[in-house]
């Protein structure tokens, strides 16, 4: 039986919009084995976003519990949260969120420099893998939206982390190159065997992992 890497049990969110309370997660279970390609899918606004952050410890529940390699994420406080994020986990987001005035290189370096353990030639390497060798010294401005994605994906692999987190990573590229994006970033995870917790809403995409899971109005279906 697969080890569990990253477990929810009743997860409940909602957000007040005006007068109104609007549900958002409304006791959402769900588990995921470490090496895993988990796909979350879903229309706008049904809280897949929301799912993604809690599991991942930046949005903290109003009910229910997350467990990350054995630990109860929101019960070891935040400062140890940040911590595990640094350390455990990798993000890839919508917004490809590379710092402007920072090279290709400096951005995927970014990471460990803030852990302070720099590695650039491992930041090299990666830039390498997602190929970019030969842009290593290109500030973001200089790169289309799939290369930005790709630095972005070297950057989330920067740490080492056991798990990767990726809202939406091919929502700014045209169909192509959001196909090359993610073949890639399935292929770079595989490799290394990370877990991997993708949202998107593009269900053609999903059907590339190893598990599909819809939610729709706050619940999963099926």
């Amino acid at each position: 039986m697969s080890e569990i890497h990253l477990e929810a049990k009743e997860l409940r969110r909602s957000f007040r919009i005006g007068q109104n309370r609007i549900e958002v997660l409304r006791g959402v279970s769900i588990s995921v084995a470490r090496g895993e390609c988990t796909f979350l899918c879903g229309a706008s606004g049904a809280g897949k976003t929301t799912l993604l952050y809690t599991l991942a410890g930046m949005e903290e529940p109003e009910g229910g519990t997350v467990r990350f390699e054995n630990q109860s994420l929101f019960e070891i406080g935040e400062a140890a949260r940040t911590r595990l994020r640094g350390d455990r986990m990798g993000f890839v987001f919508q917004g490809y969120f590379l710092l402007p005035e920072l090279t290709a290189l400096e951005n995927v370096a970014l990471p460990r420099m803030i852990g302070g353990a720099p590695d650039p030639a491992e930041a090299a390497s990666l830039l390498e893998r997602v190929g970019l060798g030969g842009r290593l010294d290109h500030l973001p401005s200089e790169l289309s939206g799939g290369e930005q994605q790709r630095v972005a994906i070297a950057r989330a692999l920067a740490n080492d982390p056991s798990i990767v987190f990726a809202d939406e990573p091919t929502g700014n590229l045209d169909s192509k190159t959001g196909d090359a994006i993610m073949g890639l970033l399935l292929d770079l995870v595989r490799e290394r065997g990370k877990t991997l917790l993708v949202v998107t809403h593009d269900t053609r995409l999903a059907e590339r992992g190893d598990r599909k899971v819809e939610i729709v109005d706050g619940l999963l279906a099926g």
